[in-house]
């Protein structure tokens, strides 16, 4: 993964600080002499990084399969917004209210959104939270990891699957007369030379676009309007050509048809963690295959999502909640159970690291369109950290979590 760095991202990491070690192997155990994690949340780590984005991933994922979420749980996630209506990604202490040096970001909001208005009932935050990306809004119609940043393909995904959960349309919600569609056909290479048809994280300090797997799969997303827990669209034609994007299906297709070639070796992504190149990528993959599914490029979704049954068990028992979030949505996303996911019944994992579920109910159909558009890009929290730091997704959720019984 080439990084691309820019201010909005550097300022957020200098405000973040130690948030990519804390989510790797090495992150540091709660405290003992240090306040008790909040018995409503997902996972057992310090929830000041990461706590929106992995609470928001894991109720999203239990509704997808039927699981009716906790009260509490849904009540520490509507209770983390600000009195704008943003999250933040850095809470010195979860308990208290924003304030005027709480840094808020695109990503942790537009996973809220996306999470609570799947769950229904909590118009109120939502809207309040959809207003506040509004407003955040660049003039090239994408959005930046924090309000005023460079627009940035992971970002503005994720905001289109938040607009799109919230009952908006993103093709309609413009600034400058842009629209989220037309940051993204910046941000998308054309079909000549090296990377073709894949989507940049940003531009380069040169002004260049250069391919990126991870920001492609958001771009995938976002293009097509749907979310992390996006359904299977209708099968698309395989090896389709890469041609002109001039419409935000085509832009689709040609990033589909990248993630297509760099998926056909190996049956799955490769680390850009310098010195772990030639090690998997499990987040990122599965990532890739739900923006596949999304496009209709089933056969290659379906062969990445068997390498995953196969390979990522262990990666999901170290990493904990959001991991399991993203193999149940790559599940989801190719027809697969993912309570017998390669063995491994990931919704019983999911739902064992946090507060016991209300009640389980029938598992929603891959086909039913009520999830299909209704969860945004997925996976894309703490972008600008991991593309500063030159790693991905997948690899920030691969901190070890010990599983909490309900």
């Amino acid at each position: 993964m080439n990084v691309r760095r820019s201010a909005a991202v550097l300022a957020a990491v200098a405000v973040i600080g130690a948030a990519a070690p804390a989510a790797a192997d090495s992150s540091p155990s709660p405290s003992t002499s240090g306040p008790a994690l909040p018995a409503a949340l997902y996972g057992d780590s310090d929830p000041q990084y990461d706590g929106v984005w992995r609470q928001s991933l894991a109720l999203l994922a239990q509704h997808t399969a039927g699981v009716e979420p906790p009260k509490a749980a849904v009540d520490w996630l509507t209770g983390q917004q600000c009195a704008d209506g943003s999250f933040a990604p850095y809470r010195a202490d979860p308990s208290k209210a924003c304030d005027d040096g709480t840094t808020v970001d695109t990503n942790q909001t537009a996973a809220a959104v996306q999470a609570l208005a799947a769950l229904g009932g909590h118009d109120a935050v939502t809207e309040k939270a959809v207003a506040w990306l509004k407003s955040v809004q660049n003039k090239d119609g994408g959005w930046g990891y924090t309000a005023g940043g460079a627009s940035d393909t992971n970002s503005t995904s994720v905001v289109i699957g938040a607009l799109a959960a919230a009952g908006e349309k993103p093709a309609e919600v413009t600034k400058n007369g842009k629209s989220a569609h037309d940051a993204l056909l910046g941000l998308e290479l054309d079909c000549e030379g090296d990377g073709a048809g894949a989507f940049a994280f940003q531009p380069d300090k040169k002004g260049e676009l250069i391919a990126n797997a991870d920001a492609t799969a958001a771009g995938v997303l976002g293009s097509l309007g749907a979310g992390m827990a996006a359904g299977p669209g209708k099968t698309a034609t395989a090896d389709t050509a890469c041609e002109k994007a001039d419409s935000p299906e085509q832009a689709a297709a040609n990033g589909a048809a990248y993630l297509r070639t760099a998926l056909a070796k190996d049956g799955h992504l490769v680390s850009a963690l310098p010195g772990a190149e030639d090690q998997p990528d499990y987040g990122n993959t599965a990532d890739a295959v739900v923006a596949l599914a999304a496009q209709g490029s089933t056969e290659q979704a379906g062969t990445s999502a068997a390498w995953l049954e196969k390979n990522a068990a262990d990666w999901a028992a170290q990493s904990g909640p959001a991991a399991y979030a993203q193999l149940i949505f790559a599940a989801r996303a190719t027809g697969s159970d993912p309570r017998a996911f390669g063995g491994t019944d990931l919704v019983e994992q999911l739902t064992a690291t946090g507060p016991a579920p209300e009640k389980t109910a029938k598992t929603p159909q891959a086909d039913e369109k009520k999830d299909d558009s209704g969860s945004g890009f997925g996976v894309w929290w703490f972008v600008g950290v991991c593309l500063v730091a030159g790693i991905g997704i997948g690899f920030l959720f691969s901190g070890r979590a010990k599983k909490r019984q309900p």
